[in-house]
């Protein structure tokens, strides 16, 4: 695996180093060792799959609040997305700092979100499944968000007249 750390601490961007022959290609997706050599957290103890037939669909911006923070390794496995995260570590030299990456599932490229941070993502395109690899069992007293839109991030989402989001989604308040 090729890990490229993004503009934000801890932030991985990971491709799969494909080696190939006339059947096509064998690539390792997940070594717990790889992932602990860049300081990452290697314990994963659950699996998610979203589904979205619209393009357009905004999910996001979510997180698990101690003591039940979680780092999650994203990956689209149909379709295309705009994935965004944010830094919400009030002591980070990042903090309320954001990254936007388009995964899709031709790339194979995933993304590792570090504990204390936001996770959201855009379909660019209908019929779009996001498969999440997470290091926290899903606590709901736990479940907190952040507004997609929230002036503070300055998130600069693709454009869609047409964009679907949860009432849920849509009802977080803005980052105090």
């Amino acid at each position: 695996m090729i890990f490229t750390e993004l503009k934000l601490k801890g932030a991985f961007l990971i491709d799969v180093e494909r080696v190939a022959d006339a059947r096509g290609f064998f690539a390792r997706a997940w070594c717990q060792r790889e992932f602990e050599a860049h300081g990452l957290n290697g314990h994963l103890v659950q699996c998610s799959l979203s589904f979205n037939q619209k393009n357009g669909t905004l999910r996001g911006m979510h997180y698990q609040a101690a003591p039940h923070e979680e780092a999650k390794l994203v990956r689209c496995t149909r379709g295309i997305i705009y994935d965004v995260i944010v830094d919400l570590r009030r002591d980070s030299a990042t903090y309320k700092q954001w990254v936007g990456v388009e995964l899709s599932a031709d790339s194979r490229r995933m993304v590792y979100v570090p504990e204390g941070f936001a996770h959201g993502f855009q379909t660019l395109v209908g019929d779009t499944e996001i498969f999440y690899q997470m290091s926290e069992f899903y606590h709901a007293e736990s479940t907190r968000g952040i507004l997609w839109n929230d002036p503070a991030f300055g998130i600069q989402w693709p454009h869609f007249e047409d964009r679907t989001i949860s009432g849920q989604d849509q009802a977080y308040g803005f980052w105090k």
